[in-house]
């Protein structure tokens, strides 16, 4: 018997899920819209209170200010501190990684607070806590006064970071808060699209932010330059690896057919962390002849710098575990999931696609 295959692309790609007032990525023209604005643009005028208030504002239809949202997360830091105990004991024996998907998951309402203030002030506070235990010591108390940006790097690092550091991770978290209908942000509106809460939705996109075609290859991005090692071994280690049929981490997106936006973004970041350790020079050459030897490969469609590049740079130039890279990610794509979960219960409906069965019929 023959079946008749769906026409409709498998994946889903191009096929629109919802509609938003959140996010925008242009992949020809490698343009990225967060709540109105141009990444580099928000990214150079705003910290990520100010981004997390336009995206909840936008998704709720409540006008918050960055001082609102400021103000709330620092609350949340607090109470999520205080339910460390609790909810570490459902992490014991897991790595960071798969700790911060428990203790995701075992967060509850706050007297107080709305959900998605609960659950992205937690985020620094249960990154910090796991980074500490995985060195042996206690947890670390948040600062209220501090920005998100600056008592998330003192949490997980463990001492106070200098002004030119803070200004670098406030950049990542902005760059990197919404990314349109990614898998996480998908994963997370499917959950909120059945009316469950926003801390099912949020463990969603976690799970899913966890797999290495979507949020896992900034550490791999590390382990390939300190393989290539010097200057001089940059052409023939990327074209055994390409010989080889490799894929080289940090090149390649599945919508950007041109440079991904938000690696200038980051790079500028790491041109003004004066004084951070970063080799950036060479990682730049590196880019260069992995970006050249990828266009002579494929010229029809070459692989351009994504995100996940210079994002390993970055992060490791701040002194950031390689370990807690996802959970950092998380806590700076927590603002986007929280709005785009409030968004699909306010305006959408149960999202439940087709699909095409190539199986056998009776």
């Amino acid at each position: 018997m023959t079946i008749q295959l769906s026409k409709s692309p498998i994946g889903l790609d191009g096929v629109p899920a919802a509609e938003t007032v959140l996010s925008h990525v242009d992949g020809q023209h490698g343009e990225l819209i967060i709540a109105g604005h141009r990444v580099a643009d928000l990214a150079a005028a705003s910290g990520f209170g100010g981004v997390t208030a336009r995206l909840w504002s936008a998704a709720t239809k409540r006008s918050l200010s960055e001082a609102d949202v400021r103000a709330s997360l620092a609350i949340a830091r607090q109470r999520a501190f205080a339910r460390l105990p609790e909810v570490l004991a459902a992490t014991g024996g897991m790595s960071i990684i798969d700790g911060y998907r428990a203790a995701i998951a075992a967060l509850r309402p706050e007297p107080g607070l709305d959900d998605e203030a609960t659950i992205v002030g937690a985020g620094p506070v249960i990154a910090g806590a796991l980074v500490q235990r995985a060195r042996g010591v206690p947890p670390i108390a948040p600062d209220p006064q501090l920005s998100h940006a600056a008592d998330t790097l003192r949490m997980v690092r463990g001492d106070t970071p200098g002004a030119g550091e803070v200004a670098a991770l406030d950049t990542y978290l902005v760059t990197v808060s919404d990314h349109g209908m990614n898998a996480s942000t998908f994963a997370a509106r499917v959950v909120a699209s059945t009316q469950a809460d926003l801390f099912a939705s949020i463990t969603a996109g976690y799970c899913a932010l966890t797999g290495p075609l979507h949020g896992g290859a900034p550490e791999p991005v590390l382990e390939m330059l300190n393989a290539i090692g010097t200057r001089d071994n940059i052409k023939p280690w990327v074209d055994a690896a390409l010989a080889r049929g490799e894929r080289l981490m940090g090149f390649g997106h599945r919508i950007y057919r041109v440079r991904d936006p938000r690696a200038d973004v980051l790079k500028g970041a790491i041109e003004r962390l004066a004084g951070s350790g970063a080799d950036l020079p060479f990682a730049s050459a590196v880019e260069a002849y992995i970006r050249q030897a990828l266009r002579q490969k494929n010229p029809e469609r070459a692989l351009d710098t994504n995100v996940e590049f210079f994002t390993a740079i970055l992060l490791d130039a701040l002194k950031i575990p390689r370990q807690a890279f996802t959970p950092i990610f998380a806590v700076a794509r927590a603002a986007g999931w929280t709005a785009h979960a409030r968004e699909q219960q306010r305006t959408g409906r149960l999202i439940r696609p087709s699909s095409a069965y190539i199986g056998p019929k009776p």
